[in-house]
């Protein structure tokens, strides 16, 4: 029997589910309130420049997924890029993540791999056996004078708390190494969509069972009007904030052009807290296949999220989780609704993984109609 399901946002869990539920011959209406689809990864042509912006921060594609890699490349082509950042402190320029030529050039050695393990060893706060917080991770791990470098000043910006009030899980995914490997990212496949996310996401919609509205708010109670419903967008939202809102950082964009090349590289931190921004973006560098003389660019600021701003990271510490846990108790007694997403699960995801979850999502929904079974309200535990 086909099915009426509503994705709640046009970017990548509503269009890859409902792709996958059109093409098992259900209808799909995709409703989002911007006017634009792609949601945060939304790309578009600078029209002066010829650029191609990440109009809501740079959003660079990594994955050991195959299947993922290979859905995103049915849709568009995916050309090589690494993602090699630098960061700029105490008057200085340094490669991140912190490697052999990071570690030689802020200390003025000439270490070998085994000579520089044991020389942050010695650094190192080994009275520490179980670090708890960031700082008690990045002191056991790498010692004082690399964490206030590059470490310290950067979070208190991004987060706008002090690292002791963070968890260590946040620093374990980045990595120190010992050799002169300066990739960011570890992952077999790595790239960006020659023409741009939307080029992307515009073809995964592209399907006579989907209906894509734009600038469309869709109410509680209208969603009740269909078989089913996949909400991306922010879980505390759907209940109205009936339990409070859950806390997020937002970002503000400082654009700025250049003629020629500003900065040499696509992204550059600022780890110095006396640098009111946390980066600076030069977005025609994410695709150096193309050449541009013009540049774009924009300053990025770190903020307690309000009402009004768009919500990027979630901040998950012991209050937001107590109260998304009531959210996962209301979630959960919702009948033909599937919480999805960054948004909807109170997750930081990176693309590929909001990929495949939205993969699993969708194969889940359709065994469940086979089986005669419910659908739950989410695929994945967000707590």
């Amino acid at each position: 029997m086909t099915k009426h399901c509503l994705m709640v946002g046009a970017g990548l869990s509503g269009a890859v589910i409902g792709r996958m539920l059109a093409e098992a011959g259900h209808r799909v209406t995709v409703a989002d309130a911007r006017p634009h689809i792609a949601g945060n990864c939304h790309t578009t042509r600078d029209e002066a420049t010829g650029v191609m912006v990440h109009v809501y921060g740079p959003h660079i594609f990594h994955t050991d997924d195959a299947e993922v890699w290979d859905y995103v490349n049915r849709f568009e082509t995916f050309l090589p890029y690494k993602n090699r950042v630098k960061t700029t402190s105490q008057g200085a320029v340094y490669s991140l993540p912190v490697n052999l030529h990071t570690i030689n050039q802020f200390f003025g050695q000439t270490l070998r791999p085994d000579e520089a393990r044991a020389f942050l060893e010695a650094k190192a706060d080994t009275s520490i056996s179980d670090p708890q917080t960031f700082e008690e991770q990045a002191l056991r791990f790498v010692g004082p004078e690399l964490y206030e470098a590059f470490f310290k000043g950067y979070t208190l910006k991004q987060w706008g708390c002090s690292p002791t009030e963070l968890p260590a899980s946040i620093l374990k995914r980045l990595p120190v190494r010992f050799n002169y490997d300066d990739n960011y990212f570890f992952h077999k496949f790595q790239g960006m969509p020659e023409n741009g996310y939307t080029a992307m996401i515009e073809r995964i919609l592209d399907h006579p069972g989907i209906t894509v509205k734009l600038d469309t708010t869709v109410s509680r109670d209208e969603a009740a009007d269909y078989d089913h419903v996949f909400y991306s967008g922010p879980i505390d939202g759907w209940f109205g904030y009936e339990l409070g809102r859950l806390g997020y950082r937002t970002l503000d964009f400082e654009r700025f052009d250049y003629q020629g090349d500003y900065q040499g590289c696509a992204v550059m931190n600022y780890g110095d807290v006396d640098v009111p921004y946390t980066r600076i973006t030069e977005h025609k560098h994410f695709a150096p296949w193309e050449s541009h003389e013009g540049s774009v660019l924009y300053r990025e600021f770190s903020r307690a999220c309000g009402p009004e701003d768009i919500p990027y990271y979630p901040i998950r510490l012991v209050a937001e989780k107590a109260m998304l846990a009531d959210y996962v108790a209301l979630a959960e007694a919702e009948p033909n609704v599937t919480f999805v997403g960054r948004l909807g699960t109170y997750r930081y995801l990176d693309m590929d993984v909001t990929i495949r979850e939205a993969l699993d999502c969708g194969r889940r929904y359709l065994a469940t109609l086979d089986a005669g079974g419910r659908m739950p309200a989410f695929a994945v535990d967000p707590l």
